[in-house]
């Protein structure tokens, strides 16, 4: 008996030893499984991660960006995030990361993406209509890619989407689909700004409860512009086509916070009810068909920050209104400029303590500029041009010492140029051209050591050239032309490094041009064998404000200008210098109408860029440089009234260009020999004045938001008036 139960004995021992093994087993696997679970970076859900590398080897990454994307820590992969417990990936963020290609329809079967963006890259083709699959989407952003083609209407199954933003793709277009305001109810943030939507905006947009911020600027966009019945904090619709009138925008009277209707095709007055909106920071209604006056009823926001109505056909007295709460009031930017507005400047707009910016150019306004100006100490720009201002510049104006541009051409203003302004040391752009300004320039104007353009043309102006604007040492554009001064040309005239383009025309300036250092500005140096540097086009000023989104104001004025010099209607005598002739960069030269003598350098040809030359009405003699023939950019000649002999070379016909030079032989393709260049017809008295109204000189002063808001110019302007075509279009910048 003992000796059976022992064996039976040891069996059990056995099999129960068996069995705790094999729980221990189960319980270090639960335990490593749990373990895996709780720790994210262990790996991520296999299928996601194969999906993910398909993605990758589709497209271009010149970058490296996506280099990272190898291993099984999903926390490791650049732009990955997964959830903690199914390891599954649920966003994606591969903002500004230079990839290119088409979008690969592989991120289609990652089915827990909840946040998907590729903005900010160079992604073409269409939008993947498979992303109709990817029913936990809640944002899509593909913002400022390549991609073209409509809106898949796939995308309506993306009941969770709160975010779809598809702004600044140029070839994405068509309609916008009448089902976006109603595939959500949990869409915020609508933005197709800057595509090539066209149509009309669908009625369901206008009923989306969820909606908040919506934004449909730079399309195509049609029809009335109707009210919006939902509680939206921000609508931007500038440059569309929309027409109608202003709807009071009454469902967010408690929320609206921009409002930007620029350039479009609204008419009518701007109704008292849009004063309700009492949270509005930005009203931009500028480049409209608006008129009327302002109500006096019409009491602005004490929180508006942005009040831009330019380019409209608005009348009557300026809007004092808009400083009626000037406790309160934080307006960094007021633009009423080209309009209708009469009167006087109201004194109550030198009370608004936070303006950094005034714009009332191109108006109807009389009077003097307010003495108390200069209150406005935080102010950056100041545009009261083509107006009929009188009185004098107000000594004042210098307490606005942060002032970086000061535009007051075109008025009626006299009186001199006071030698306190040297205060302005910030002061880059200086317009105070076309008007009755007398004196001399003040010797303290050197303390104005930031000036880039300075404009003084078309004044009473006299004395000889100072050594004040030798200090100027960021110059790049300079006009003193139609003045009355008088004296030699300095000889440190051409030494600025930055020097774009000198106007010195109808003034009294005697004796040479002085033979100095023409190697200075590498504008004025540059040619076409060479590496162009980019021609500095504008000047950019920045201001803080704090609207949607955290951006900034730019305030940018344009100068659209050639690369020249004009010394013309003087009494300048001497030789003309080799040195002048040697400018590669140079494309306008005009000396016409002096007394200037001896023969045309020989060295013309090397004027690689020149485009206009008038060297007319001189006592400059000897033949032409058979180089004239390699200037291919000249469009201009104009050599008329002087004392040239010889053969006209090359083949290029200048109409006038060589009449009023007896001795001067001009090829006759009709006949043998040539005949003198007496018997053509004169050169039109206006032609060398049309080639200036092309575009040596024009400027454009407007503002800009970066990022979602503000892509609306908010004036032009000219800086010489001879120059009367100017280029205005919205500038989008990225601050």
């Amino acid at each position: 008996m003992a000796a059976t139960t022992f064996p039976f004995f040891l069996s059990c021992k056995a099999t129960s030893l068996l069995h705790s093994s094999v729980f221990l087993q189960f319980l270090c696997f639960n335990f490593l499984v749990v373990a895996a679970i709780r720790d994210p970076e262990l790996d991520f859900e296999p299928r996601d991660r194969a999906s993910l590398l398909r993605f990758r080897a589709a497209i271009n990454d010149p970058n490296q960006r996506l280099s990272t994307w190898v291993g099984p820590k999903c926390s490791n992969w650049t732009g990955i995030t997964c959830e903690n417990r199914t390891h599954k990936v649920i966003s994606i963020n591969l903002s500004t990361s230079n990839l290119s290609g088409l979008i690969h329809r592989s991120l289609c079967e990652l089915s827990t993406l909840e946040i998907l963006v590729l903005s900010r890259n160079n992604f073409s083709g269409s939008i993947p209509s498979c992303f109709g699959t990817l029913k936990a989407l809640k944002t899509l952003d593909l913002a400022q890619n390549r991609l073209q083609g409509v809106i898949p209407d796939e995308l309506m199954e993306l009941h969770l989407l709160e975010e779809l933003v598809l702004r600044e793709n140029d070839e994405l277009g068509g309609l916008i689909p009448s089902w976006v305001g109603n595939f959500s109810s949990n869409l915020q943030r609508l933005d197709l700004g800057l595509n090539s939507f066209g149509g009309e905006i669908p009625e369901s947009l206008l009923y989306l409860k969820s909606l908040t911020h919506l934004d449909l600027s730079y399309n195509f966009l049609s029809g009335t512009l109707c009210d919006f019945r939902q509680q939206l904090v921000f609508l931007n619709l500038a440059s569309n086509e929309l027409s109608g009138t202003l709807p009071c925008f009454s469902a967010s009277v408690d929320s609206l916070t921009v409002l930007n209707l620029a350039n479009n095709s609204l008419v009518g007055g701007v109704p008292t009810c849009i004063s309700s909106l009492q949270t509005l920071k930005e009203l931009n209604l500028s480049f409209n068909g608006l008129k009327y006056e302002i109500s006096p009823r019409f009491i602005f926001s004490e929180m508006l920050l942005v009040l831009d109505l330019s380019s409209n056909d608005f009348s009557g007295p300026l809007p004092s209104e808009v400083a009626a709460t000037t406790e309160k009031s934080g307006l960094v930017l007021l633009d009423l400029s080209r309009n209708r507005f009469s009167g006087e400047i109201p004194v109550r707009m030198t009370e608004l303590k936070s303006l950094q910016a005034l714009f009332l150019s191109h108006n109807l306004l009389t009077g003097e500029i307010p003495a108390r100006i200069g209150n406005l100490t935080y102010l950056q720009a100041i545009d009261l041009s083509f107006n009929s201002l009188s009185g004098s510049i107000p000594l004042n104006i210098v307490g606005c010492f942060q002032l970086l541009q000061l535009k007051l051409n075109n008025n009626l203003l006299s009186g001199e140029i006071q030698p306190e302004l040297d205060a302005l040391d910030s002061l880059k752009i200086l317009d105070i051209s076309n008007n009755k300004i007398s004196g001399e320039i003040p010797l303290t104007l050197a303390g104005c050591k930031s000036l880039e353009i300075v404009d003084l043309n078309s004044n009473n102006l006299t004395g000889a050239l100072n050594e004040a604007i030798l200090k100027w040492s960021n110059l790049r554009f300079l006009s003193l032309a139609h003045n009355n001064f008088h004296g030699a040309l300095p000889n440190w005239l051409f030494s600025f490094e930055s020097l774009q383009f000198i106007d010195f025309s109808s003034n009294n300036f005697s004796f040479f041009i002085p033979n100095g250092n023409f190697n200075v500005s590498s504008y004025l140096n540059i040619g076409e064998s060479e590496t162009n540097p980019p021609l500095q086009q504008s000047l950019e000023i920045k201001a803080s404000v704090n609207l949607q989104g955290n951006h900034e104001l730019g305030f940018e004025y344009r100068l659209l200008s050639q690369v020249g010099i004009d010394f013309s209607y003087n009494l300048i005598g001497g030789e003309i210098p080799m040195g002048l002739f040697g400018l590669r960069g140079l494309q306008y030269l005009n000396l016409s109408h002096n007394l200037l003598v001896g023969e045309i350098p020989a060295n013309l040809g090397n004027l690689w860029s020149l485009e206009s030359l008038d060297l007319s009405h001189n006592s400059i003699s000897g033949q032409i440089p058979a180089s004239i023939s390699d200037l291919r950019n000249l469009q201009l000649l104009n050599l008329s009234d002087n004392r040239l002999s010889g053969l006209v070379p090359g083949e290029k016909f200048f109409p006038g260009g060589f009449t009023g030079n007896p001795e001067l032989c001009v090829n006759d393709m009709n006949s043998e020999g040539c005949r003198a260049a007496r018997n053509f017809p004169a050169a039109s008295g206006q032609m060398f004045e049309g080639e200036m109204e092309k575009g040596l000189i024009s400027g454009v002063v407007f503002w800009v938001s970066a990022v979602v808001t503000f892509y609306v110019s908010v004036f032009a302007f000219f800086l010489i008036p001879r120059v009367r075509n100017y280029i205005l279009r919205p500038l989008r910048t990225d601050l």
